[in-house]
């Protein structure tokens, strides 16, 4: 039997960690970028992409440029490998900013992003709120 078919078998013992630990462990490993940082990552080639649901969608606005994928469906959308992949998601090497409504769900987001391979997912300090008072381009939902 293989080292993976034995530890797929035993269970894991670890002690449960509320969702604020979980959110403090996952952003060590993240180079999380303000608002005019995502900025220029975008123009310099990275992606943007947008998990807010829809509601906040069409009441706050887009970013223009950015993917929107919905949480639900973000790793089959960014995973280079797989079969239900966006036509942006081209490589392991992406240069990857994932955007909330306020930057938490968006960390635990590009945490699973970088289990998948692409490294160089991070996410954006503030969410879309902190993009929006930055000044940042934001265009109305369906413009």
């Amino acid at each position: 039997m293989s080292e993976r078919e034995r530890s797929s078998r035993q269970p894991v013992e670890e002690q449960p960690v509320g969702v604020d630990e979980l959110l403090a462990r996952v952003r060590l490993d993240l180079d999380r970028l303000t608002p005019e940082e995502a900025y220029g990552t975008a123009e310099s080639g990275g992606l943007l992409v947008d998990i807010r649901y829809a509601a906040l969608r069409e009441r706050d606005g887009l970013i223009p440029g950015a993917l929107v994928v919905e949480r639900n469906e973000l790793e089959w959308r960014l995973d280079p490998q797989g079969s239900h992949r966006a036509p942006e998601a081209t490589g392991h090497d992406l240069r990857v900013v994932v955007v909330c409504n306020e930057g938490y769900a968006s960390s635990l987001a590009a945490a699973s992003l970088r289990q998948l391979g692409l490294r160089h997912a991070t996410d954006l300090v503030g969410g879309f709120q902190a993009w929006r008072a930055a000044g940042l381009p934001v265009v109305a939902a369906g413009a």
